[in-house]
């Protein structure tokens, strides 16, 4: 029996041994474009098990879609009624109500499974290239996605361009004055900023938007781009400065402490003053050569930050009306519109994992030390 076992055994790992050496050769070859598909293929894996989780969640959650569609009838229905019904007809409402809410369960696919649920909605994305349409609109999913997710995109970019721009420019100006009470009193109110509550702050900008009446209370134009261009654009400006200032103050404290304090540990490394002995003037000391190093841990840490952006935008399209897909989500996940909060969901988590891979080959490249697919 134990012979037998070893045989099995030794087949396997032979198998996977010889399946191994063509991707180890092609490994060591090419390290970065097998790295970076290898990267691809742990997205693919991840956005699956998010799939398969978000599904289970769903069927986990009282009630389902069908169960809200129906008492909003009832509530319609019993508030246009008069009140001297018979109970006959109550008996012959509420057969009905339950006939029509088996059709609709099983016209949408609730009456199966989560795991079937799932692997049907995989194959018609897949094969058919659909993400279904809403269970509430009955609009088409993707339509729904693209007129929101530009909005996003947009916002959480200008966010994380003015948050690396000031991040950079500041944390490499007070990293030279390290001690001094400029930099002290900086230092605070960008931990300051840091650990308040994003949406204390929205809150309260909001707030101040109705009291002093200098910027809207809501965070997008009444009229489309296509009506006026230029008068949209300013108009855009106006309506986002608040809910883009919280968004940069959140972002901002942490990311400039962290480019700080890599100035502040690269200016004590011996590589710094033996620099200084040959001559080399400290302007070139900071920007040519420390400045270099505090680019790998900001491009490690940007994927987290714009993750970080992305998920607290939901929050701030809530607040200021903004309509972006976070607050699509949240619409959907309150009416458990299970087609709409998949597709949500993985598109936004695809984004963010592009961004990983993304960062990771901008660090390959800023830093000719790093080689991918080599031993340590």
């Amino acid at each position: 029996m134990t012979e037998k076992s070893n045989k099995s055994r030794g087949k396997i790992f032979g198998f996977f041994e010889k399946t191994l050496i063509p991707w180890k050769a092609f490994r060591k070859k090419f390290p970065l474009f097998s790295f970076i598909l290898s990267r691809f293929f742990t997205m693919l894996v991840l956005l699956f098990l998010l799939g398969f989780s978000l599904f289970a969640l769903m069927e986990l959650a009282p009630g389902d879609i069908v169960d809200q569609m129906m008492s909003q009838q009832i509530m319609n229905s019993m508030n246009s009624d008069s009140k001297n019904i018979s109970s006959s007809s109550k008996e012959d409402d509420s057969s009905f109500s339950e006939k029509q809410m088996e059709n609709l369960r099983h016209e949408f696919g609730l009456d199966k499974p989560f795991y079937v649920q799932y692997f049907k909605w995989l194959k018609r994305v897949i094969v058919d290239h659909d993400l279904g349409t809403s269970l509430v609109s009955r609009a088409p999913v993707t339509f729904l996605i693209g007129s929101r997710i530009w909005n996003s995109v947009l916002l959480n970019l200008i966010s994380l361009v003015f948050i690396t721009i000031f991040s950079f420019l500041l944390g490499v100006y007070f990293s030279s004055k390290a001690g001094k009470p400029l930099d002290t009193a900086v230092t605070f109110f960008a931990l300051f900023f840091h650990a308040f509550p994003g949406i204390l702050l929205l809150i309260l900008l909001q707030l101040f938007a109705s009291v002093t009446n200098l910027f809207p209370v809501t965070a997008y134009p009444d009229f489309s781009f296509s009506q006026a261009k230029v008068k949209f654009t300013f108009s855009y400006m106006h309506h986002i400065f608040l809910p883009l200032l919280a968004s940069f103050l959140g972002g901002f404290g942490g990311t400039m402490r962290m480019i700080r304090s890599t100035m502040l540990d690269q200016m004590g490394l011996p590589y710094i003053f033996a620099l200084r002995a040959r001559g080399i003037s400290e302007r070139r000391v900071y920007l040519n050569h420390a400045f270099r190093n505090t680019l790998n841990p900001y491009i490690t840490g940007s994927a987290n930050l714009l993750a970080s952006l992305f998920s607290g935008s939901m929050v701030l399209e809530i607040i200021f009306s903004y309509p972006g897909i976070g607050r699509l989500m949240y619409e959907a996940v309150m009416q458990q519109d299970i087609n709409l909060v998949l597709a949500n969901s993985m598109f936004i988590s695809a984004l963010v994992l592009v961004g990983m891979i993304i960062s990771d080959i901008l660090l390959a490249f800023v830093d000719p030390r790093i080689r991918y697919g080599k031993e340590a």
